[in-house]
């Protein structure tokens, strides 16, 4: 029996070993192995088919999908034999197996240097770093690394460690065998608490000597996907507004995964799972970035207000295998304007009272489906007809959204008894057309407004009134009248005014007539003056008692009597434009603030004239290029540096003359203008010449010879000639020749013909012409004039040197019009225009004497023996 236990127990060992690993396999190999040296080979698919995960426990081999064994680096088999474990993972299943690889040399070695064959090999000092499974099941302690050292050939040496995990936290989670170098782990290891270990390895002798220096050696925790992802927000709350078009972006949701980055444990995917209310599905998700966009063209806030999504995000790229969390997404669809708004009635009708202002009268209600409150179904009411002299404005309740009509402006009944008004409802934000819906009209409605009839009081036309007064009036000065009117009669008949006390008392008012008087003198630099102006409350009451109030603004203007002005005013110019000089004087005061400015008041002028300083106190008035010769009136402005102000017209007669003494009156530029002596005297002049005309007409008739005429005639027609003769030498006093003067015009004789022609006069009225330049009357009598033979031809000589120049003058300007050309169509002047007829004048009063036969005459008919007898001198 003492036998048999051992048997038992070993019995028991080797099924228990069985049970924890899948199989065992032995490679025997060389003592020392290279870098990518294949091992072997084991059945994978034996052990488990599905296996997902292969790794190795010795961080020294590598094991590939089909089972087979490398090295990593170079290894150095010190002992006879070497262990490892191949771990095959399913993660769907959660199922582990192993493989127990046994490494087997048949070389011996001592660890004495006396005993030891000296070969050259790799160094084994620095090793790869190690790698440990998060979460590994062991068994425990599981060897993760072995380090060694080249000098252990000839030294005895003993291994050692320090850092985390080992004396540090986490303390005892590996530990190194002294004699072996194997690092052993004692417990599983969390990668997201742990990522890695750095560890520093130490070689000795047993004396304390150190032949390598120390290790730093990395071991890693390679990640199992032991943390499910999760969302970074309980709930995300987005908006989108409603009738948005596909592929418009809501939101994106984020999910995070604790697990190594850039691994399938980190791949997240998303996925909507539900929609809350299940309708036709609105939104759709990316799955890799987690964006929520716009999957249906018809989000209708009115149908459905808010969306609830529940998403899935997965890792392992989404693989059924892979750790998942749901999360929440709350959408809500934002109102845009896509219901216009309608009122609840097409026709209102209220009622205000004459006169009342700032009242409500007529609240007017509309339907919106759209979210009440908001800018797309806030009602903008506006009255677009029957509103022209805003009398009415309507205004919007926020909390009612109702449009509130108002008063603003007093109604007269007496104007119009009833007003129709239109109004138009919008909202605030701009109506946007929803998908597949057409386009609506804008609703109106009709108001009608009835005006009531009341006794009102009289009335100012206008309410407010400005009167003008100067300092300079005297006290009872009339400045206006300022009335009202009753708007039942739209007269003034029995209305009194009246001016309440506790106002500026300036002025009074007529109580019947409402005429307006000063009662004191005015002063505009009194204290209780405002800018020179003062506002009364007038009263005005009719017979029933009924009251009404207007506005006087009474404005007082200065009157300065010490105002700056130039004294002289009236100046001629000459053709050679000498520069007027101009001053000012002032009748009180002769002390001004230096310099004085001069100014052209008036724009048109002052591109005409120029004034250019003398000195500080007066300046030089010329023309500005060429202007045309008349007399202007120029206001000129004066002031000082004090302030004082005054404007002065200066009247300056530019004359075509040499000195101003040659010219008259001045006469305007641009107008001509006849006085009444000028129009006077060209009646009797044109009354003169008609005289002289039948006079000449009638003296050539009485000089005619006698001739006889027969009845015999062999035609009875007058025979034409070309040609006529000369009557006999008439010596009639009342027949005076025609005298011409250097003045008016100037004779071309040619041959026996003479022509005459006027020339235009230098601008001179009938009174101009008294005492300078011309002749008169009693100076040709006197020996001015052309001398005479006899006194008939002298007293014609004494009126042809009166009168001519004077007629010549006034039909010179008769053919003028108002610009200064003259009339084409007036009077003509004929030139001479070459040798005269052989036939003579054929004036009866002709001065030829030519001796021509006129027995034609006795051949004429009785019936021109009438005509022939007034024509023969008796």
């Amino acid at each position: 029996m003492a036998r048999a236990a051992p048997r038992l127990v070993l019995g028991l060992l080797v099924l228990s070993l069985c049970c924890d690993a899948c199989k065992k396999v032995t490679f025997h190999v060389p003592s020392v192995l290279e870098a990518d040296t294949l091992v072997g080979r084991v059945n994978i698919n034996e052990c488990l088919q599905s296996a997902e995960h292969i790794s190795s426990s010795d961080g020294s081999f590598k094991v590939l999908e089909d089972g087979s064994v490398y090295t990593t680096s170079a290894v150095s088999l010190s002992d006879e034999k070497r262990t490892f474990t191949i771990l095959l993972k399913d993660l769907q299943e959660h199922v582990e197996k192993k493989i127990l690889i046994d490494l087997e040399t048949d070389e011996k070695k001592t660890r004495h240097a006396r005993d030891t064959v000296l070969k050259r090999t790799k160094r084994r000092w620095g090793p790869i770093p190690s790698v440990m499974i998060e979460n590994s099941l062991g068994p425990f302690p599981l060897q993760i690394q072995q380090v060694q050292s080249d000098t252990a050939q000839n030294y005895t040496i003993y291994y050692s460690a320090s850092g985390p995990g080992i004396d540090q936290d986490p303390k005892g989670l590996f530990y190194i065998e002294r004699e072996t170098g194997n690092i052993f782990a004692t417990r599983a290891v969390d990668r997201e608490q742990y990522p890695s270990f750095q560890i520093i390895c130490f070689a000795s002798t047993p004396d304390g000597y150190s032949p390598e220096v120390p290790l730093v050696h990395t071991i890693r925790i390679e990640d199992d996907n032991d943390n499910a992802p999760y969302f970074t927000q309980d709930v995300f709350q987005f908006c989108v507004p409603e009738n948005s078009k596909p592929g418009v972006v809501v939101g994106t949701v984020t999910a995070e995964d604790r697990d190594e980055p850039y691994t399938l444990h980190t791949t997240l995917k998303y996925r909507i799972v539900s929609q809350t209310p299940s309708v036709t599905p609105a939104f759709s998700l990316h799955g890799d970035t987690g964006v929520i966009s716009v999957l249906s063209p018809q989000l209708d806030r009115e149908l459905v207000s808010t969306y609830t999504l529940l998403i899935e995000v997965r890792d392992m790229a989404g693989q059924p295998f892979g750790l998942c969390t749901t999360g929440t997404a709350v959408i809500k669809i934002e109102d845009t304007n896509d219901n216009a708004p309608t009122f609840k009635q097409m026709q209102y009708e209220t009622q205000v009272e004459e006169n009342r202002v700032n009242v409500d009268i007529l609240r007017i209600s509309v339907v919106d489906a759209d979210e009440f409150g908001a800018p797309g179904s806030t009602a903008v009411y506006e009255i677009i007809r029957g509103n022209d002299d805003h009398t009415f404005e309507i205004t919007t309740d926020r909390n009612t959204n109702e449009g509130i009509l108002c008063v603003v402006k007093g109604l007269d009944y007496e104007n119009a008894k009833q007003r129709i008004l239109v109004i138009a409802v919008n909202n605030e934000a701009p109506y946007m057309l929803a998908p597949h819906s057409q386009q609506v009209v804008q609703s109106t409605c009709t108001v009608t407004v009835n005006v009531l009839d009341i006794d009102e009081g009289p009335v100012f036309k206008p309410c407010f009134f400005r009167m003008y007064a100067s300092e300079c009036d005297d006290i009872g000065t009339n400045i206006g009248k300022y009335l009202a009117e009753d708007p039942e009669t739209g007269n003034s008949e029995g209305i009194c005014y009246k001016i309440p006390p506790g106002q500026c008392n300036w002025v009074n008012i007529d109580e019947k007539s409402g005429e307006v008087r000063t009662v004191r003198v005015l002063d505009r630099d009194l204290g209780e003056v405002k800018r020179g102006q003062c506002n009364i409350t007038v009263l005005a009451i009719d017979r029933n008692g009924k009251t009404g109030t207007g506005t006087l603004q009474v404005v007082i203007q200065r009157c300065d009597r010490n105002y700056l002005r130039i004294p002289t005013t009236q100046y001629t110019m000459c053709r050679d434009r000498k520069p007027i000089c101009l001053s000012v004087g002032d009748g009180d005061d002769t002390s001004y603030s230096m310099p004085l400015v001069y100014r052209v008041t008036d724009r048109s002028l002052g591109s005409m004239w120029k004034i250019t300083q003398h000195n500080e106190k007066s300046v030089y008035l010329s023309p500005v290029g060429d202007i045309p010769f008349g007399t202007y009136t120029i206001p000129i402005s004066v002031s000082d540096s004090s302030g004082r102000r005054g404007i002065s017209e200066i009247s300056v007669n530019y004359c075509d003359c040499v000195t101003p003494s040659d010219c008259g009156s001045p006469r305007s530029a641009g107008s001509v203008t006849l006085g009444v002596w000028a129009i006077l005297a060209m009646i009797l002049g044109s009354l003169l010449l008609l005289l002289i005309l039948i006079t000449i007409c009638g003296c050539c008739g009485a000089g005619v010879m006698h001739r006889q005429v027969t009845d015999d005639c062999a035609n009875h027609n007058l025979i034409i000639s070309n040609t006529e003769a000369p009557g006999e030498e008439v010596m009639d006093h009342n027949i005076i020749p025609l005298q011409t003067t250097d003045q008016v015009g100037s004779g071309i004789k040619t041959g026996d013909q003479q022509t005459f022609e006027m020339v235009k006069g230098r601008g001179h009225t009938l009174e101009s012409v008294r005492g300078g330049g011309h002749q008169t009357l009693g100076s040709v009598k006197e020996g001015g004039g052309q001398a005479m033979v006899d006194t008939c031809r002298y007293s014609y000589s004494e009126w042809h040197n009166f009168t001519h120049p004077r007629l010549g003058e006034k039909v010179h300007l008769c053919r003028q019009d108002e610009e200064q050309k003259h009339s084409e169509d007036y009077l003509l002047s004929y030139n001479y225009e070459g040798k005269g007829s052989l036939a003579g004048s054929v004036g009866c009063c002709s001065d030829q004497h030519e001796e021509e036969a006129l027995d034609f005459l006795d051949q004429l008919e009785p019936k021109f023996r009438t005509l022939a007898e007034t024509c023969i001198k008796r």
